[in-house]
């Protein structure tokens, strides 16, 4: 998988016992959180729903998928980044190891639901702002990516 500049992950460690199991999923003094917190939300979506590309130019997204099963994909769109034009994908939910996803800004970010529903927490470093709330349409030529395609033949 290639990596786009700033995308970070926080493998999350998960503390189980015959009473079910506690998670901490993020803190203030976490460093993948230097940005500064502003806005938690949570989506829940079905499976089969894509949700993209949104972008923004001043705001960085972290996620976190407790419930279903997601597939990621980002696009580098930042027009001075070393790994502008890379695009990366990978699985994010409940049976892909739990962590939190970083999305910094100008990366546009999207996701398709495989198992659902999957719920999605995501925290924001900006509250929302729709002068910041960026959109590019799912089949953007430059982007080149099917939302619809399944897991490669191997």
């Amino acid at each position: 998988m290639s990596t786009i500049q700033g995308v970070e992950f926080k493998e999350l460690v998960t503390h189980t016992d015959e009473r079910g199991f506690f998670r901490e999923v993020l803190r203030a003094s976490d460093p993948i959180l230097r940005e500064g917190f502003a806005q938690w939300s949570h989506t829940m979506s079905y499976t089969g729903v894509a949700k993209a590309w949104h972008i923004h130019r001043k705001q960085t997204d972290w996620w976190y998928v407790p419930v279903g099963t997601i597939k990621v994909a980002l696009y580098d769109a930042r027009p001075d980044s070393p790994t502008r034009g890379q695009l990366m994908e990978f699985l994010m939910g409940e049976r892909h190891g739990a962590k939190v996803l970083k999305i910094p800004p100008g990366v546009a970010h999207g996701y398709r639901v495989l198992e659902g529903p999957a719920h999605v927490f995501y925290f924001v470093s900006h509250e929302y702002d729709g002068t910041d709330e960026g959109r590019i349409p799912h089949d953007d030529p430059e982007i080149g990516y099917d939302w619809t395609a399944g897991p490669p033949i191997r």
